[in-house]
């Protein structure tokens, strides 16, 4: 058995401490060989991102530089047109090949939606994906349109290299980038809800300032 690799996507706008636990907790207990974190270019369900794809890349890179198995994938950057992930998985199995497991890592909101994703049915013959949930949340999903298994040993995903859904209880934390840049606009700080590298990039930088929107 192989052992699989996560991706982690979005806008990271900006990448907060809420990305790194979950990728953190899964990577431990799934046993990963690593996560790819995969910032979006120009993402298909939310507006364009506030910073530019540079500035959003330094403060990757500044978040991800103490973690041995975080590592910055940034082929959407480079693709014109919309941030699909079904093309993102046809990437990677072009490149890492058809029998290496990979993961997409979701929240149970992001899951529940998935059936408005672009070409979104191909998703299961491409990758697993791992719901992180909130304790107390749902561990099932709802309705019958995940058309690959429901796993309950994590074991199973190093075994395949896609198809199955497993469900994996994350510490909850309450963070998004939205919220947070809207802290920073309001004169609030950030500090303590993002990486301590990354807080003070944004304030040498001036980034998500009311005069800057």
């Amino acid at each position: 058995m192989t052992a699989p690799i996560g991706l982690l996507g979005g806008t990271f706008d900006p990448v907060h401490l809420g990305h790194l636990r979950i990728a953190l907790e899964v990577m431990e207990a799934l046993s990963f060989q690593e996560v790819r974190f995969i910032p979006a270019a120009s993402p298909p369900h939310r507006p364009d991102p506030v910073l530019s794809t540079p500035e959003r890349v330094r403060l990757l890179e500044a978040a991800l530089a103490d973690q041995p198995g975080f590592v910055l994938d940034p082929r959407e950057l480079a693709r014109p047109g919309p941030s699909y992930m079904v093309d993102t998985l046809l990437d990677l199995r072009r490149e890492l090949g058809k029998e290496q497991p990979l993961c997409l890592i979701l929240g149970m909101d992001a899951f529940s939606l998935l059936p408005s994703w672009h070409r979104w049915e191909e998703l299961s013959e491409l990758t697993h994906v791992v719901v992180a949930s909130r304790p107390g949340g749902a561990q099932r999903p709802e309705g019958a349109w995940w058309r690959g298994s429901v796993y309950m040993d994590p074991a199973q995903l190093s075994a395949s290299p896609a198809g199955g859904a497993y469900f994996h209880r994350v510490t909850a934390m309450e963070i998004s980038s939205t919220r947070l840049r809207q802290f920073i606009q309001q004169g609030q700080s950030p500090r303590y809800l993002v990486p301590d590298a990354v807080w003070r990039m944004i304030e040498e930088e001036h980034w998500y300032q009311p005069h800057e929107q």
